[in-house]
């Protein structure tokens, strides 16, 4: 049985390392000529995708690290329970980013992307647009404190044009 977890765990750091290359891969292979279509400019999409790609890349990295030391250590330990429970936060983060950036796509926006912060309690916000109105700001806040439960001072809604 302890060898089948070991197993487990190898085959899943593995497989995380696999998609943190691709995730690299995908980043290198996607800028490799971006100043034959915008003139050297960072478009706006390239903005978003470029934050999306280097944010997946950390938290890759960071659940990598996470997983080694639940692997060096056993169950029960503090050490154990603390990397768990910091893996745990990653996700929890990661699912709330997906859930936010789903909800504001639907108010109309054509892209977003939401930045949770696992080590304090912020959350920043990125909208394709040239302008932002205060109702729909407010709408945004609303929806950001609902999922959550953030307060106003630690949250950042941020315009960021495209001429798409």
């Amino acid at each position: 049985m302890v060898m089948s977890n070991k197993k487990k765990i190898v085959l899943m750091s593995g497989l995380v390392l696999l998609l943190a290359v691709t995730a690299v891969f995908n980043f290198v292979l996607a800028g490799a000529n971006p100043s034959a279509s915008t003139g050297g400019a960072v478009t706006a999409s390239n903005y978003f995708t470029s934050y999306r790609t280097e944010r997946t890349a950390t938290r890759n990295e960071e659940i990598l690290q996470l997983d080694s030391v639940i692997a060096l250590y056993e169950a029960g330990t503090a050490e154990y329970e603390e990397a768990v429970d910091m893996k745990m936060e990653i996700v929890t983060a990661m699912e709330q980013e997906l859930v936010i950036e789903t909800m504001i796509k639907s108010l109309g926006f054509s892209d977003c992307v939401v930045s949770v912060s696992t080590a304090s309690d912020n959350v920043n916000v990125f909208i394709n647009s040239s302008e932002l109105n205060y109702d729909t700001a407010l709408q945004i806040y609303n929806m950001l404190k609902n999922e959550t439960g953030i307060v106003a001072g630690n949250i950042i809604i941020m315009p960021v044009y495209s001429e798409s």
